[in-house]
């Protein structure tokens, strides 16, 4: 038999609170949401790496003149130091963020990574047209940040393990509250 619960949740956003009531479903969705977003970055990363050498040159060098940022990937695209790392860096943290996503583990700080990632495709493919401002990647964004918001890593996550862990005979956020902001 199972039992119901009544979880509220709300917040204050520029003076207006907002309140809600979680449906019974709902951490059921999250696992799903985190997992889906998590798969979708995890084979992201796989797809760059079973295609090495990735090289993001390309795409960097490409970006339209209407993108706030098309001067600085540029500029990006023409150092091959910054490639190197770049090459590198991309599909190694996704794949990262796709593994602590799907395992719930440091979930926060895997969402911020995916939604800053998401948030620079989208600057890169800004085209300066109104119709396109809410591009897939603006979405994915914020189904990253929606992730982190919720604490999802405490819902059939290691993150609700990770935080009990004992250090010193005190519950690891106990002890150290900072990584809160990267657990949940």
């Amino acid at each position: 038999m199972s039992t119901k619960t009544t979880n509220e949740f709300g917040g204050e956003f520029g003076g207006i609170t907002l309140l809600g009531k979680a449906h019974s479903l709902s951490a059921l969705f999250i696992v799903l949401l985190r997992a889906s977003i998590g798969g979708m970055i995890l084979f992201a990363g796989l797809g760059k790496i079973s295609e090495w050498p990735f090289d993001a040159a390309g795409y960097l060098a490409n970006v339209g003149s209407a993108s706030p940022v098309s001067g600085l990937y540029a500029m990006m695209a023409s150092s091959p130091a910054l490639m190197e790392f770049v090459n590198v860096f991309v599909p190694a943290t996704q794949v990262l963020i796709g593994v602590a996503l799907i395992a719930g583990a440091f979930v926060r700080l895997a969402a911020l990574g995916g939604a800053m990632q998401m948030m620079l495709f989208y600057l890169g493919g800004w085209s300066g047209d109104v119709l396109a401002l809410f591009d897939s990647t603006l979405i994915y964004a914020v189904v990253f940040l929606t992730v982190a918001a919720f604490g999802a890593g405490r819902i059939l996550g290691l993150d609700a393990y990770i935080e009990k862990l004992e250090v010193g005979g005190q519950a690891l956020t106990e002890k150290f509250p900072a990584l809160r902001y990267v657990l949940g």
